[in-house]
């Protein structure tokens, strides 16, 4: 039988895994910085982040601790909500991936990013890739959801 609480916490543990093995594997193997994945295309780039995306806000670590914290937990209340599997999803995405930034603000100070883009005007990690994802897929979801309201009046 398939147990979705169990697939839900599975997502945000993968998620929380994925980030910190990719994250681990940069700060253990310094000489692949400025490695390109695909040429020209993707490369690390190791740095430290001590703001938010894009580096806006450099300097701010404890508060970005306490708000993502806050916003975090304001997250664990409201997952229930999400009652479809997608949307379910999206959210237990962007859960893992906060998880993952709130890591390494607590160690480290920072956030570790690494994925470069030569085209994408920030690096960033796995963890932002999965807020992201989990983001657009929720604003994907209430776009259709507007819309079938809309076209069922």
């Amino acid at each position: 039988m398939f147990n979705k609480e169990f697939f839900k916490v599975g997502i945000v543990i993968f998620v929380f895994i994925a980030d910190r093995v990719s994250k681990n594997l940069i700060l253990n193997f310094p000489e692949y910085n400025f490695h390109w994945i695909i040429p020209g295309v993707v490369s690390i780039n190791f740095i430290h982040n001590s703001g938010v995306a894009f580096g806006l806000l450099k300097g701010y670590n404890l508060f970005f601790i306490f708000f993502n914290t806050l916003l975090l937990g304001f997250l664990l209340l409201i997952r229930k909500k999400f009652s479809d599997f997608l949307s379910s999803l999206a959210i237990h995405f962007i859960i893992g991936g906060a998880l993952g930034n709130i890591f390494d603000r607590i160690k480290y100070g920072y956030v570790i990013d690494f994925i470069d883009l030569k085209y994408f005007p920030a690096i960033f990690n796995i963890a932002d890739f999965s807020i992201t994802c989990g983001a657009v897929l929720l604003v994907y979801l209430s776009i259709k959801e507007a819309r079938e309201v809309k076209c069922s009046q």
